[in-house]
């Protein structure tokens, strides 16, 4: 079962901003796609990533005109846009032309990891084709915020209910513990903090705590919930 990495394209002619970036976005649960110009970007931009990086002054266009292209196309795709020149009329600039965040260099890398978080937030909260999760006993209703096993209500913390719906969210697929993190708070916590919040869901919507047939543990690198029935998701 392949992990759930939220995948960013950085634009930016700096090599050595690639390597920074690639190191410490991927210790914050990220995969990172990188591109030195406009070409390159615009081929990885097939690639369907969920967010991108881009850097202003690029060697072949300028990265307003990136940014004006991939708007005038239809591109939702949530840009965080940076640059040296951190000047009002740069920034007025970019978010006119459609980024959703700006910043200047040089920018510590934990506040742009705090920014992507915020924009990939917005990103995935209404990524969800059906509204209403069932798996066995197990019904979640996102629309409603209603949890029930075996017909019975459930009643979750709201730090629980929202561990539960970014498994809704990726049924199917393994989250990491470093995305999980960063998507429940804005602070960095300690993996303990998850677990003990894994433990108290699983003892409010498994059958079996021990035996868990709904939310699983991947050793090592997260959890994942199983995909709902078939019956209760039509095409």
């Amino acid at each position: 079962m392949e992990a759930f990495l939220p995948n960013i394209l950085l634009i930016d002619p700096d090599r050595a901003m690639h390597t920074l970036l690639r190191r410490d976005l991927c210790g914050h649960g990220y995969s990172l796609m990188t591109a030195s110009n406009t070409r390159q970007a615009l081929a990885l931009l097939r690639m369907e990533p969920n967010l991108a990086l881009l850097e202003l002054e690029l060697p072949d266009t300028s990265g307003l005109e990136l940014l004006s292209r991939l708007r005038e196309k239809g591109e939702d795709l949530p840009i965080i846009a940076f640059s040296e020149n951190g000047d009002i009329r740069t920034k007025i600039q970019a978010l006119d032309l459609g980024a959703c965040d700006f910043l200047q260099k040089p920018f510590d890398v934990e506040e742009l990891a705090a920014r992507i978080r915020v924009a990939l937030r917005g990103r995935f909260a209404y990524r969800v084709e059906q509204p209403v999760y069932r798996l066995a006993q197990l019904e979640v209703d996102l629309r409603r915020r209603m949890v029930r096993l075996a017909e019975e209500e459930i009643h979750l913390s709201p730090k629980e209910y929202d561990l539960l719906r970014l498994f809704v969210v990726h049924a199917g697929k393994v989250l990491t513990h470093q995305f999980l993190m960063s998507e429940l708070w804005e602070e960095k916590v300690d993996t303990q903090f998850l677990r003990v919040y894994v433990r108290q869901l699983r003892s409010k919507i498994e059958e079996d705590p021990t035996h868990p047939r709904y939310l699983l543990t991947q050793m090592g690198v997260g959890y994942r919930l199983c995909p709902p029935d078939a019956a209760s998701n039509p095409h």
